[in-house]
């Protein structure tokens, strides 16, 4: 089994730090290929570089479909261009935020979430509205540390992360937390040790959950949104992306 782990930003560092991550939990048998686009933020802390690196994660995974990529996790907690990554493969394509907030409820009844920046926990926010997660959740903290910290500052972001850590455990009334960007992906023992809670990290939770789907034989329905887009023609730089939909037939099948 492949599964295509994309870091959605283009930070070389914090792709290989992600992919041995998933590798580190992965199952025997299972290889795990970190990718990043060759264009976009070097970081994602907004709406707008959300939808920059929106193109590239589709185009990654354009490039796993030649390659025969079972499966895709985007490694980004935004899970920015998930529904139209579903649309162009038949491959399980999951997002780090919605894994982890799968997970945390199977072992606990209410968590928080530890994440970088306080504009991206209102993104956070948004997403357990959407995935249906919302009354799970009784709190999105904010660490307030550039994402880049992780890779350029890793003691200092650590710290702060664990003291935010421990402030959910004591004042939340939690089971569990989850930790909200990608870069934290290893360092997961670190902190549940520290906070004494478990601690639920996307990149990880998004390959145990890929590995499942794969082995009971469960792809993305090409049946009603996330039917392969219809053919057409792209203009300018997106040219390449020209006919990248499936004929009807194939739509039907």
């Amino acid at each position: 089994m492949q599964i295509r782990v994309i870091n959605p930003n283009t930070t070389r560092g914090m792709t290989e730090t992600i992919g041995n991550a998933a590798q580190a939990i992965a199952s025997p048998g299972t290889l795990i290929s970190a990718t990043q686009p060759a264009h976009g933020p070097v970081s994602i802390e907004s709406h707008f570089d959300e939808a920059i690196s929106a193109t590239g994660v589709l185009e990654e995974v354009a490039a796993g479909e030649r390659d025969g990529v079972d499966a895709y996790i985007i490694a980004c907690f935004g899970d920015p261009g998930l529904l139209a990554a579903r649309e162009l493969t038949r491959a399980p394509v999951i997002g780090i935020a919605e894994a982890a907030f799968h997970m945390a409820t199977l072992i606990s009844t209410r968590f928080s979430v530890v994440t970088t920046l306080g504009r991206t926990g209102i993104i956070a926010e948004h997403l357990l509205e959407q995935y249906g997660f919302g009354h799970h959740c009784r709190r999105v903290r904010a660490a307030e540390i550039p994402v880049l910290d992780l890779e350029d500052d890793g003691d200092a972001a650590l710290a702060r992360i664990i003291e935010e850590g421990r402030r959910a455990r004591d004042e939340d009334g939690i089971g569990a937390l989850v930790l909200g960007c990608g870069g934290m992906a290893d360092l997961t023992d670190e902190i549940s040790e520290a906070v004494g809670l478990p601690v639920v990290e996307g990149v990880t939770a998004a390959v145990k959950l890929t590995e499942a789907l794969v082995g009971l034989g469960l792809g993305t329905s090409k049946h009603g949104d996330l039917a392969f887009p219809r053919p057409k023609p792209f203009i300018g730089r997106y040219a390449h992306f020209s006919d990248q939909g499936a004929s009807g037939s194939d739509e039907a099948r």
